[in-house]
């Protein structure tokens, strides 16, 4: 863990909606005049510096992280695999903090793949073990700021004790508001894609559903994201330079920012950097840029 304990808290953070470009329904967006940069970033810090540069009313709503490193970490400082994995929940924290005090709309890490199966048992064990250790650590901090816990991936072939702490945290966090933090736990790209046309498919034989009804939007619905934007940043730590079968659906017009990084040592600049290189990209979901708007009224509203 970070040291700090299960009795040290960030602070509360408050939630509100307002009506955004084409009446879409978005997050508040804050200036200096509102948010608490103080709670985020200590006055002179290089934190601070990168934060002030931020503009607070053009976030990302929906964030993706790829944890990759910790094995590297812990051969780096001549440690077992698992003392990296160990170390990278103070990054877990500070990333779901740091969010939460952005007022993102949704947080979604990659935890655990289908293929991480592969990997010494012993290692998988430990993964699961931290795991639990962390929500019955953090559930409180979660409740206290409003936090809306979720799992995506197929839950039900963990181990029942893992399933059993999952199933407490998204019981207690299940009417939160405020953002969502979601896990990818046993989780496929391809997979979960798969599920969905499955899910799809019986509906259409039960009757429930014809094909010509489905569409992206129907797939959509059927994803464990279901109900949340689609990522807007795509951040990947230890300098590889793929996406690992992760939200393949949803990453479609992710924008994607890797750094050489290692998980363990991933901090707040780190994902303060992310944002500022994400606000110089233009964003333009195939359309194109005039005079400094998206020629595409759909696009921009979904900027």
């Amino acid at each position: 863990m970070d040291g700090r304990g299960p009795g040290k808290t960030f602070p509360p953070v408050r939630r509100a909606f307002t009506a955004g470009p084409f009446g879409v329904r978005v997050p508040p967006r804050y200036t200096h005049g509102v948010i608490d940069l103080d709670s985020l970033a200590a006055g002179g810090s290089l934190e601070r510096q990168l934060l002030e540069e931020i503009d607070l009313a053009r976030l990302p709503r929906h964030v993706a992280i790829i944890m990759d490193g910790n094995g590297r970490w812990a051969k780096q400082r001549g440690s077992p695999r698992v003392e990296g994995h160990r170390a990278g929940i103070a990054s877990v924290r500070e990333a779901v903090e740091t969010c939460a005090r952005l007022e993102l709309d949704a947080l979604t890490l990659y935890a655990f793949s289908v293929e991480n199966w592969k990997r010494p048992r012993f290692e998988i064990v430990t993964l699961m073990s931290l795991l639990k250790e962390f929500l019955a650590r953090e559930l409180g901090n979660l409740l206290k700021n409003d936090i809306r816990f979720r799992v995506v991936g197929r839950m039900n072939e963990l181990d029942p004790s893992v399933q059993k702490a999952l199933a407490q945290g998204l019981a207690a966090t299940s009417s939160c508001r405020g953002m969502t933090f979601n896990i990818a736990l046993n989780y496929g790209g391809r997979t979960e894609i798969v599920d969905a046309c499955r899910s799809l498919a019986n509906d259409v034989v039960s009757g429930r559903l014809t094909p010509e009804q489905i569409d992206e939007e129907t797939l959509g619905s059927r994803l464990g994201t279901a109900g949340l934007p689609d990522p807007d940043l795509l951040i990947r730590t230890s300098g590889e330079m793929r996406v690992s079968n992760f939200l393949l659906w949803q990453i479609a017009y992710s924008e994607i920012w890797v750094t050489p990084t290692l998980w363990p040592d991933f901090r707040k600049r780190h994902l303060f950097e992310a944002i500022l290189d994400f606000q110089k990209r233009e964003r333009r979901y195939g359309g194109v840029i005039n005079e400094g708007r998206l020629a595409d009224g759909k696009a921009e509203a979904q900027g």
